[in-house]
């Protein structure tokens, strides 16, 4: 199995370890904040079970906790790798940084894989002797629980670095999607920053409470959302298909979108919203309640991989 170099050990850094190694794969894991790989370790040691209890892994939890070794070094953590999982801070030089040291410690036939939520890797890989193996592989957090991974090259990258990750991806249990260009955001962040700004905008707007809001989508669109997309949403929401949606509802929708200006999160609907989530949810609730969610996601992930596609 091909080693993996995981460098930057944070939360999805630290969840990456798990999907590669629960896959089968050698994984090495590099942070240099002192402490934040053996941190990291311990997340692992306390998710694995959890996967385990869910039915979302067979295998022991302690073989694949084996799998992932702390590395001392950024070269320890590269030696032998044919794949590396970047996840540094969301800062356009540190990328620059960080991945000239990749190139440069790097053979030419490794993959150079960020896994940031919006710089596109033509921002920090121009300059590189290397540039053609990099891109960005974006993940959803979590991602041994969430499995999209978005795949984006920059104008430079070589399409077999694209098409050899997204195999990678599949192989180790994700789902991966290839964006054709770059956009700001990527693709799954641009989806749900319309929804977020929307809901923003309702409850800036006095016509729904913030409650109510979270209820259409979790008691409403959110449960179609959860197996089906958009358009596949539509297609069966008319008789005749998309075409017969567009004809039906195209004129009620796209009015709608010409009263969407854009948003940019004014400060007294922020706190408006933020005081009515408190309310439902102490902010030092807020860690257990991720636990609760993750627990929920376990549950719907078991459920969708027993169901027919």
């Amino acid at each position: 199995m091909e080693r993996i170099a995981v460098v930057g050990a944070g939360l999805i850094g630290s969840a990456w370890a798990m999907v590669f190694a629960r896959a089968g794969h050698p994984v090495r894991l590099w942070d240099p904040a002192p402490g934040a790989s053996e941190a990291a370790m311990a997340v692992v040691g306390a998710r694995l079970p959890d996967l385990h209890a869910a039915g979302l892994v067979t295998e022991a939890p302690a073989a694949i906790a084996a799998r992932i070794e702390v590395a001392a070094t950024l070269e320890a953590c590269l030696a032998g790798a044919g794949h590396v999982q970047e996840n540094g801070p969301e800062r356009v030089e540190v990328k620059r940084e960080t991945f000239a040291r990749l190139d440069a410690l790097c053979g030419p036939e490794v993959v150079l894989a960020s896994s940031t939520s919006g710089i596109p890797a033509s921002a920090f890989t121009e300059g590189l002797a290397g540039r053609a193996r990099c891109l960005v592989a974006h993940p959803v957090n979590p991602p041994y629980l969430v499995p999209l991974v978005e795949l984006v090259g920059a104008p430079w990258t070589d399409p077999a670095v694209v098409a050899r990750t997204r195999s990678l991806m599949e192989r180790v249990g994700q789902v991966p999607v290839t964006a054709l260009k770059e956009t700001r955001g990527f693709v799954l962040n641009r989806l749900q920053a319309a929804l977020v700004a929307e809901a923003f905008r309702l409850v800036r707007d006095g016509v729904m409470s913030v409650e109510d809001v979270d209820a259409c989508v979790k008691d409403g669109l959110g449960l179609r959302w959860s197996f089906m997309g958009p358009f596949e949403t539509i297609d069966m929401n008319a008789p005749g298909g998309v075409a017969d949606y567009a004809a039906r509802f195209g004129a009620l929708m796209g009015g709608i979108t010409e009263e969407q200006a854009p948003y940019h999160y004014d400060a007294g609907t922020v706190a408006a919203v933020d005081a009515a989530r408190r309310a439902v949810l102490p902010r030092d609730g807020i860690a257990e309640r991720s636990g609760w969610r993750d627990r929920r996601l376990m549950a719907l992930a078991a459920h969708k991989r027993g169901q027919p596609g």
